[in-house]
């Protein structure tokens, strides 16, 4: 999968999660005010997009969109 089609889908899946309009590049999800259960639920939305597991302790390193990016490309190979 191109990586822009890969962010562009999960920034869908974190917009909708957090009910936003747009969702920049680089700015940190607490600065979009994400907190850890919506965090919670992005992970599980994109778990359930891509059919991949994402273990508990990875989920401090989502802190934006780019590392959801890097942490999905990683767990698809």
């Amino acid at each position: 999968m191109a990586t822009e089609e890969l962010k562009e889908t999960l920034r869908e899946i974190v917009a909708e999660v957090a009910e936003l309009d747009e969702v920049p590049d680089g700015t940190p999800f607490k600065d979009l005010g994400i907190d850890s259960m919506m965090a919670i639920e992005i992970v599980a939305d994109v778990e359930r997009t891509y059919k991949i597991k994402i273990p508990e302790e990875d989920l401090e390193q989502i802190t934006d969109l780019e590392s959801v990016v890097s942490l999905v490309q990683s767990k698809l190979g």
